[in-house]
């Protein structure tokens, strides 16, 4: 008999909101803006203990090992976002 393994987790799920009109506008433009949120969330999930299960397009599925980690983690892409965004051109 198959002994069952139960854990929690807590599920990220990260969407670039008006990506597809970004990518019909200005492709390149699309792709940094993709990779410099990959960047940004694959840093946080490392740190707060993040595991990235799939990545789809502009979207990324991340499992923690807590709520706790999850929402530190989310913070911290918002922050990292944020501070790029403060900083880029209008056209990046």
């Amino acid at each position: 008999m198959a002994t069952e393994e139960r854990r929690l987790a807590a599920i990220l799920f990260y969407d670039i909101c008006g990506y597809s009109r970004i990518m019909g506008n200005n492709e390149k433009q699309a792709l940094a803006i993709v990779a410099m949120h990959d960047s940004c969330i694959e840093s946080a999930a490392e740190v707060h203990g993040g595991r990235i299960i799939k990545k789809m397009g502009d979207g990324i599925l991340v499992e923690f090992p807590s709520a706790v980690n999850a929402v530190q983690a989310a913070v911290d892409i918002q922050k990292a976002v944020t501070e790029h965004n403060s900083s880029a051109d209008e056209k990046d």
